[in-house]
Parts: C-alpha cells; structure tokens; sequence
C-alpha cells in the first residue's frame, strides 16, 4: 500500500521566508552598533558565518575568532538579546514576508487535516517573532514547534527532526520535510525523513552534490503567477508544490 502523507514539517529560515540575509544578519549589525561595537556582518561575510548552526553559536565563533578569546557570558547574552529584539522589530514593521507559494501550501495542508510542525535551529523567541508577524495569519496551522533550545546539537544532527517525530506520534514514512540548505537537508535524512529542497537565495549558491539526498529540490513552492521549477523530481503540475505531489513523492523509491 502506498505511504499516506500525515505531516508536513518546515524548516524557518530560508524556507518559510528569507530571514537570515535581510533578517537574522541585519538585527546582529543593529546590536553590534547598540552596544557600540566596530563589526559589521556584510553578505558574504555571513554566508561563511551560516556554517556554524544557530545564532548564538554563530555569534560566540566570530567573537571568539575576532577578540582572541571567548566572549563573556554576560556579553553574549547581551548582544542576543539585542539581536532579538531588532529582528522581532524588522518582522513587525513586515520587512520579512513569507515566500511565495507558502500561505497557499500551509493553507492546503491544513484543509487536507495534515499535521503540520516548525522544525529549526532558531531560538523560540525568533520563532515567536516570524509567527507575530509575518505568519501571523498561518499561526494556527502548526501543532507545534521543535526550536534550538529543544536539543542538544543543531542541524545537521537529526535530533530536533526525531523529536518532532516523537512529538507528532508519527514514523517518518507519514512526513515530508520542507528545507532550503545542505545542513537541513542532512538532519532529516539523518532522521529518515522524505524531503524538499525549496532553494533560498543562500542555498542557491551551494554545490549540487551537497543536495543529493533529496526527494526532490525546487526553485520555490510556486504560485499560479509565478510557477516554481523542478531542479530534480518528478514535474510539479501547474507549476505548484502540493499536497498530492509531496504524497507522490512518499511514494517514490
């Protein structure tokens, strides 16, 4: 019998919108010049950056690298929760709009009565700030949230992906995992995990080789003005990624 799709799982940034360049990069430069200090993160700078996993940790490195030495506790929290609240602020000025394709796919799979749960490095207060804000009107569609906090290593560890199968009550052959990046991408295949590679302006930029063990990797998700295009996997009908097509592609060896 062919496998049911059950759940979606989405990864945040880069998938559900294009947080990290315009979004996560410009609130850590913000809180740098808060706190008065000389650095800023310019885009290339911080593609080499997004190598270490989640933002504080991301944060310790380059300070550890730029001062000689790790930063003091007292001072990382400081400058993280500055880099909170200036990205809570860029959300809530709606400066960090979803992707295209994503409200309509959210909303199919809700009408479909899938599960559907947010797995990411973040922390869950950069979570709770994108839901505020620029998913405020598909916050209700989520079961759930699987956030840095909630594990012990990041992505690519599979450990926030098994959690969020233990959480959902589901085994990985009813999920489709939504992500944008090779790192993302190695956590649910570590889990066992059917998935989407949905290419971000950041993971536009990575090799192909690094994206191998997806079912499938697209442009985007697709709208009717605006239709995505198949890199790797079956053709997506219309143009869209939906719910029949991710349930096809459970179905595929």
């Amino acid at each position: 019998m062919a496998p049911c799709l059950e759940a979606i799982f989405w990864d945040v940034d880069g998938t559900l919108a294009e947080t990290e360049l315009e979004g996560h990069r410009v609130a850590f430069n913000r809180a740098f010049a808060e706190v008065g200090l000389p650095w800023r993160w310019e885009p290339d700078a911080y593609l080499a950056l997004l190598a270490v996993a989640g933002g504080r940790e991301r944060l310790a490195t380059f300070l550890t690298q730029a001062q000689g030495e790790p930063p003091a506790s007292a001072t990382l929290d400081a400058l993280v929760a500055a880099k909170q609240r200036h990205y809570a602020a860029l959300l809530q000025q709606g400066g960090l709009p979803l992707r295209p394709g994503v409200a309509r796919l959210i909303a199919e799979a809700a009408a479909a009565g899938l599960t559907q749960m947010i797995v990411t490095t973040s922390s869950r207060s950069a979570v709770a700030a994108l839901l505020a804000g620029s998913l405020a009107e598909q916050a209700a569609a989520f079961s759930g949230w699987i956030c840095g906090e909630d594990v012990q290593r990041k992505k690519p560890d599979p450990g926030a992906y098994r959690l969020a199968l233990g959480q959902a009550r589901l085994g990985p052959a009813a999920v489709v995992v939504l992500e944008d990046s090779a790192q993302g991408l190695a956590a649910a295949h570590g889990a066992g995990l059917t998935t989407v590679v949905t290419l971000s302006s950041l993971s536009r930029h990575e090799g192909a080789g690094t994206l191998g063990a997806a079912a499938a990797v697209v442009d985007g998700l697709g709208m009717p003005a605006a239709p995505t295009g198949v890199v790797r996997g079956p053709a997506c009908p219309g143009g869209l990624v939906t719910v029949a097509w991710l349930e096809r592609l459970l179905a595929t060896p």
